[in-house]
C-alpha cells in the first residue's frame, strides 16, 4: 500500500515532466537525464516561462492598455530598469528551480505528510489543511522576511539586492523575483516546512509554489487595490520605501498582531509622501 502511495506520486511528476519537456524540447535532449533531472529542468523551464508571460501581461496592462489609469507617467520604470529585474531574476532562477525539485523528492520518498488525491481525506478536511498550510506559509514567510531586515548580515549580503529597488519608478512586475538566489529560496522554504507538519495535497503545494511567481508581479506593480485583508502591492509599495513595515507576504495579518503594518491609506503616510 505504501508503495501504491509513493508511486502515485512518481507517476504524476513523470506526467508533468512528459507534458512541459516533451513539447518544448526534443526528447532526446531530456530523455536520458535521471528523474530528477528532468523534475529540475521542467522546473525551471515553466517557472521562466511563468515568469515571462505574467511580467509581460501584467507589464503592458498597466503600462500601456491602461496607461496613466493605474500608474501616473511619472511613476513608469524605464525600460534599462525592467531589463535590470529581468536579469537578476533569470540569474536567480536555476536555483529557485532547485527548492520545488527537492521538495518533489521528498515527497516521493515518502519523507512528508503529501497525499495525492483530495478523496484520501475528503473535500472539507483538505480544505482545513489547505487553510493551516497557509497559514503556516503566512507565519514563516513573515519571519523570514522579517529577518532578512533585522539581521545585518543577511540583509547586506541577501536581501539588499532586491532592496534597490525603492522607489516607485523602479518598481516592477519583474522586480517580483529579483532577489539573490538564496533570499528567494529561504522565503519560500515555509512552503517545504509545511509539508512536514500538516497533511497537504501534492498538487496544491506544486501549484501554490508556482503561484508565487504570478503573486510577488502582483505586489510589485504599486497598484493599491484596496482588498481587506490582503497584503497587496500598496502595502508592500511602503515595505520598499520604508523597510521596516508590511513583512507579510499574502495577508496583513501578522503585520497587525505583531505591530509592523502601515496602511497606505494612513494620513501620515500620505503626509510623508
Amino acid at each position: 500500500m505504501a508503495e501504491q502511495h509513493l508511486q502515485a506520486f512518481l507517476d504524476e511528476t513523470s506526467f508533468y515532466n512528459h507534458i512541459v519537456l516533451g513539447h518544448l524540447l526534443p526528447s532526446a535532449w531530456w530523455h536520458p537525464l535521471p528523474h530528477v533531472l528532468q523534475t529540475w529542468l521542467r522546473n525551471y523551464l515553466a517557472a521562466t516561462l511563468l515568469f515571462f508571460i505574467s511580467g509581460l501581461l501584467w507589464c503592458f496592462y498597466i503600462y500601456y492598455w491602461k496607461r496613466n489609469v493605474y500608474v501616473p507617467k511619472d511613476a513608469i520604470p524605464t525600460k534599462n530598469a525592467i531589463l535590470l529585474q529581468i536579469y537578476v531574476a533569470m540569474k536567480a532562477m536555476p536555483w529557485y528551480s532547485a527548492l520545488p525539485t527537492l521538495s518533489e523528492y521528498m515527497i516521493e520518498s515518502g519523507w512528508t505528510k503529501c497525499y495525492s488525491t483530495i478523496s484520501d481525506f475528503g473535500l472539507p478536511l483538505y480544505l482545513v489543511q489547505l487553510a493551516a498550510y497557509l497559514v503556516i506559509c503566512e507565519f514563516g514567510i513573515y519571519w523570514v522576511h522579517r529577518e532578512l531586515h533585522d539581521i545585518k548580515p543577511l540583509y547586506k549580503y541577501l536581501h539588499a539586492t532586491h532592496h534597490v529597488y525603492n522607489k516607485q519608478n523602479t518598481l516592477s512586475p519583474f522586480a517580483g523575483l529579483a532577489f539573490h538566489p538564496l533570499d528567494g529560496i529561504l522565503q519560500a522554504v515555509p512552503h517545504v516546512m509545511a509539508l512536514f507538519i500538516v497533511p497537504t495535497h501534492f498538487r496544491s503545494h506544486i501549484a501554490l509554489l508556482f503561484f508565487e511567481a504570478i503573486w510577488t508581479a502582483n505586489i510589485h506593480d504599486c497598484i493599491h487595490a484596496k482588498i481587506w485583508p490582503v497584503m497587496g502591492a500598496g502595502y508592500h509599495t511602503i515595505h520598499h520605501t520604508t523597510y521596516r513595515h508590511n513583512y507579510g507576504h499574502y495577508t496583513i495579518w501578522m503585520d497587525w498582531m505583531l505591530g509592523t503594518l502601515r496602511d497606505p491609506v494612513d494620513d501620515s503616510y500620505g503626509k510623508e509622501m
